[in-house]
């Protein structure tokens, strides 16, 4: 589930839906049967006979609209059936769009057209027709490479013609290819023209441009661009200053034909759309003052007031951490009244908002909540306004990301949606149930149970926010109605909740993200055993934190308390895919949860609950090709991760080279750590090819608090004083309140939410580890605070392992078996209730939201860490992936 930033809808669904009229003009067009092609995905691809395809070279891309598509393709194809080098384009009208969306990653948008010239020659030549054949229709500029010719839908860049791929060292595919010397290179696809150094550029027109750039950016030579606040397909947004009046001003860019629609209307009109509604409530305070719509290079910028303060998303956070869980109550119903108040003078004013949310709110230093990012507001009787699928998930009315007609009652629901956001700090997200079996109100009343259960609420607080929410637009709640609820007198309170054990919902989950995993799973796939999402990029499909090593081990946990026969086949033939897997990508990073140390693992584990002695000797195989020690340090990529997973293997099996490995792991660790200002450090050397390199973290994915875990755990007298060092240092850097305990990322960093990752709950369980091992009381003191920040945070929306609630229930339950103290386990149920607040039900499948509002199986972020989380909190199995793992519970009639 998204936590803080929400996602726009603004463009059709890529979803084919039977569009054929892309395919049609290739079908009409001369010679398309001397022609092989094919559908692959959103492609459609042409191909010549018997002609081989480069690796590698100049390649060219044509853009569209989704009104310009066919007409380039037509004028398009008149040039390329009549030549022999291979290309593709965007099979429906659908898919244009979606590349053009304005989200959409800057280094693929507007691509319609890719061509592969089977010659530099040819690709000049062909470059030049394109031009002259499409010159004068509508596409947007290609961010990533460089247009043929100024205002061209013809564009090129160096790159891949045959997709390889390799996986990197922090575990994910890049595309790669080849320098002079033979050596693989990543075909990076950023937002911005960065041909290789080595490659000769054909293209006439194309010396490199050595005019210095001015030091300061001046816009409508009026406006001084001082930093850009954030780049998007659609175009950027910048702070500046008007240098006329001394005003801070904000920028906002709309790039031409970005998110065009089929008339041709793109983000441009909706920037003049924006203007017209901050026209409208011009002089009310409601929204910024707009300053000036003008053009520079053919792109459409508005010059707004800058509104001081911060956005409501993060006025909600400061309240909550600043004034504590409870006492946030009181200036969250102020805040609610305030923005309830806003909505209604909005409507006053003729508008319909459209996209209400915690990101497009600012909250002044008074308190004062402003209407911001007003491009899909619709003026009352605009004859320009047009139905739109957009909006932000979570806050947008379903009717309104169907593409209804703009209608107040939608605003109702954002406005609903908005203040469960500022009640609860979480944005009430619920993936599709198929078929809809719980509707939308019974599933935000258990939603609004799990989230505020310790706060006391005001007396018709919950019938408010559902009755703006109601499913039924003509039965929402209107701002009027929910002004009165929230009127500021003293009103009569509905007392806690006392806490739940849903034990019964737990169970149902636990079978429904079981059925989920087996009925997703797709053995014939050679590229990913289960659907993963991942906001980092293409994951290795077999390791621990985003592929299927991640999902074995949680299912192999599962079969152990389950009497499901389906999930031995299930484990068998998992652990055949990874096995195969690994053999067909060889040059995989070796860490624990970003490479092979967690697919040997979780093999590991597979063949004993089986008792297939073949498969756990496949497993030890695996592992013991692993090296001592890695150029990173840490759990997740690194030594340390390394040698936790050797010592794992050595409880397991009683071989003694796992106890070697892990030994020399250990002497690699002590042999690396570094004194910097009186404390211990390990980071990734500045030369590593990775994204970690030159840094140094205290968290225990990637710094010294998972180092340290691993050395407490060889038992070495020598290792541990290695650990009770980085334990001190860990107290000496914490901030710490009677309540809590908290950390940054790293030296001089501001404390970050308390996850597994890099905050409270990880470090905390490490320190929770040294303190029971030590008998040192202030470690324990200290987990005790950092368990306290977790359960104080637990209102954070993301429901995983990595930087969520999964994760955090489990360092509870650690803590409830360090120290035999009820409460954490009374906590950790307490998370665990949140999360089944937020489960689909599709069938008989249950699935969760990921962080990016998707469903992924992946452990990191998806349903198989939820499962493992709730199998361990329903029946007490020790956590994965650590070094209680090798605990393993027994069950009658299984090798464990």
């Amino acid at each position: 589930m998204v936590d803080f930033n929400f996602s726009i809808f603004s463009a059709p669904s890529a979803a084919d839906t039977g569009d054929t009229t892309l395919v049609d003009v290739l079908e009409r067009a001369a010679g398309a049967e001397r022609w092989r092609s094919g559908r692959s995905g959103i492609w459609y691809t042409l191909a010549p006979e018997g002609v081989p395809q480069r690796a590698q070279g100049w390649k060219l891309h044509v853009s569209a609209t989704p009104a310009s598509a066919p007409e380039v393709l037509a004028r398009s194809l008149e040039v390329l059936l009549a030549a022999g080098s291979a290309f593709k384009f965007a099979a429906t009208i659908d898919h244009v769009a979606a590349l053009n969306a304005r989200n959409t990653s800057r280094g693929h948008s507007g691509k319609f057209i890719t061509v592969y010239p089977e010659s530099d020659d040819e690709a000049v030549r062909l470059a030049a027709e394109l031009h002259r054949a499409t010159e004068g229709l509508a596409g947007p500029r290609i961010l990533s490479d460089r247009p043929y010719a100024q205002g061209s839908l013809v564009h090129y860049r160096y790159g891949a013609f045959v997709e390889e791929r390799r996986i990197t060292n922090d575990g994910f595919y890049a595309w790669t290819i080849l320098d002079p010397d033979g050596n693989p290179v990543e075909d990076r696809r950023a937002g911005t023209y960065t041909p290789p150094s080595w490659a000769t550029c054909p293209f006439p027109g194309n010396a490199k441009d050595v005019t210095p750039r001015p030091r300061q950016v001046m816009l409508a030579k009026r406006f001084a661009v001082r930093e850009a606040i954030r780049h998007t397909n659609k175009g950027g947004v910048y702070r500046a200053q008007d240098t006329g009046t001394g005003e801070s001003v904000v920028i906002k860019e709309a790039r031409p034909h970005v998110a065009a629609d089929r008339q041709g209307r793109d983000t441009r009109d909706r920037l003049r759309a924006e203007l017209r509604a901050l026209e409208k409530v011009q002089g009310l305070g409601l929204a910024p003052r707009p300053v000036e719509l003008f053009t520079e290079g053919g792109h459409l910028f508005l010059a707004l007031e800058m509104i001081q303060g911060v956005p409501l998303r993060e006025w909600v956070a400061r309240s909550i951490g600043e004034a504590g869980w409870g006492d946030h109550l009181a200036p969250a119903l102020e805040m609610a009244r305030r923005l309830t108040g806003l909505m209604i003078e909005a409507h006053g004013a003729g508008l319909v908002l459209r996209d209400f949310n915690p990101n497009n709110v600012m909250v002044r230093p008074d308190g004062t909540p402003v209407l911001i990012d007003l491009e899909l507001a619709a003026v009352a009787g605009d004859p320009e306004d047009v139905p739109l699928r957009a909006g932000t998930p979570a806050f947008s009315a379903p009717e309104q990301l169907e593409g209804a007609e703009p209608d107040a009652s939608a605003d109702h629901y954002s406005l609903g949606a908005t203040l469960c956001y500022v009640l609860t700090g979480a944005p009430p997200y619920f993936l599709d149930e198929r078929p809809q079996g719980r509707s939308l109100t019974e599933r935000l009343t258990e939603w609004l149970a799990a989230r505020t259960r310790d706060l006391e609420l005001p007396e018709g607080l919950v019938a408010m926010l559902t009755g703006l929410m109601a499913d039924d637009p003509g039965l929402r709640w209107t701002p009027e109605q929910a002004r009165e609820v929230l009127a500021p007198s003293v009103p009569a309170t509905v007392a806690p909740a006392e806490a739940r054990r849903p034990v019964e919902t737990c169970d149902q989950a636990i079978a429904g993200i079981t059925e989920h995993l087996l009925a997703s799973m797709d053995p014939g796939s050679a590229h990913a055993l289960w659907p993963m999402s991942c906001a980092h990029g293409a994951p290795d499909p077999c390791c621990l934190q985003h592929g299927a090593a991640g999902v074995l081990g949680a299912l192999v946990q599962c079969m152990r308390f389950s009497a499901d026969p389906r999930l031995p086949d299930a484990v068998d033939v998992a652990s055949r895919w990874i096995l195969k897997r690994l053999e067909a990508d060889a040059h995989r990073p070796h860490g624990l949860y970003f490479g092979t140390a967690g697919a040997a693992w979780a093999l590991l584990e597979a063949g004993l609950a089986l008792g297939d002695d073949g498969l756990a000797d496949d497993a030890i195989a695996v592992a013991e090709g692993l090296p001592a020690a890695v150029a990173g340090p840490d759990i997740t990529h690194g030594t340390a991760g390394i040698g936790l997973t050797a010592l794992h293997f050595h409880a397991r099996t009683g071989r003694a080279r796992f106890a070697e490995l892990a030994d020399a792991a250990a002497d690699a660790l002590a042999a690396s750590a570094e004194e910097r200002a009186g404390a211990l450090v390990w980071s990734t050397p500045a030369d590593a090819d990775s994204k970690l390199a030159g840094k140094s973290y205290y968290g225990f994915a990637h710094g010294v608090a998972g180092v340290g875990y691993f050395l407490l755990a060889t038992g070495r007298d020598d290792c541990r004083e290695l650990a009770v060092r980085v334990g001190d240092d860990l107290l000496d850097v914490a901030v710490v309140t009677p309540r809590s305990a908290m950390w940054g990322a790293g030296s001089g960093d501001a404390p970050t939410a308390p996850y597994w990752c890099h905050g409270a709950s990880g470090i905390g369980g490490f320190l929770a580890r040294l303190g029971a091992d030590t008998g040192n009381a202030r470690f324990l003191d200290a987990a005790a605070l950092a368990a306290r920040a977790v359960s104080d945070q637990s209102w954070r929306a993301v429901l995983g392992q990595c930087h969520g609630l999964a994760g955090n229930g489990d360092f509870l339950l650690d803590m409830a078996a360090l120290t035999g103290d009820e409460r954490y386990r009374a906590d950790a149920w307490r998370l665990g209730e949140i999360i089944l607040a937020g489960r689909a039900h599709r069938g008989d499948r249950v699935v969760f939201s990921d962080e990016q509002g998707d469903v992924s199986a992946s452990w990191g972020d998806g349903v198989s860490g939820v499962l493992a989380f709730l199998t361990r909190l329903r029946h007490g199995s020790p956590r994965l992936w650590t070094a209680d793992a090798a605990r393993v519970a027994a069950v009658p009639g299984r090798v464990s």
